[in-house]
């Protein structure tokens, strides 16, 4: 049997742009998918804590080093920059591997710095 987990989570992101003319997605910061062993066009749930809105859309790089985080297409509407957000992606594993199973989290502070990591 399967069992769904958190995989990576990048937690207090401040939304550092909001356009509702692009394709959709969420554009990050190359070090931000690095850190948190994300993929480019990979799935991902978005929770706003301003707002308690969710949504699911993908990754797509930003400029490395820059802290992006911006919105785009659709979901622009469910937050705007300053916001605070946190971005989940999931994976499967063996429920027998579940016990041991550590996602890779990473804390944003100000200015979208990295100030802590976890399970790297």
């Amino acid at each position: 049997m399967l069992v769904h987990l958190l995989k990576s989570k990048i937690h207090r992101a401040t939304v550092t742009a909001a356009s509702v003319d692009y394709e959709g997605s969420l554009t990050l910061d190359e070090d931000f998918i690095d850190a948190a062993r994300l993929h480019p066009y990979e799935r991902i749930l978005c929770s706003n804590m301003a707002n308690g809105a969710r949504w699911e859309t993908y990754v797509i790089k930003g400029v490395r080093g820059s802290g992006a985080v911006e919105l785009n297409g659709a979901v622009a509407h469910l937050g705007k920059p300053g916001d605070r957000v946190t971005i989940m992606s999931f994976t499967e594993v063996e429920a027998a591997q579940a016990a041991t199973h550590q996602p890779t989290v990473i804390i944003l502070g100000d200015g979208n710095q990295i100030v802590n990591r976890r399970g790297i």
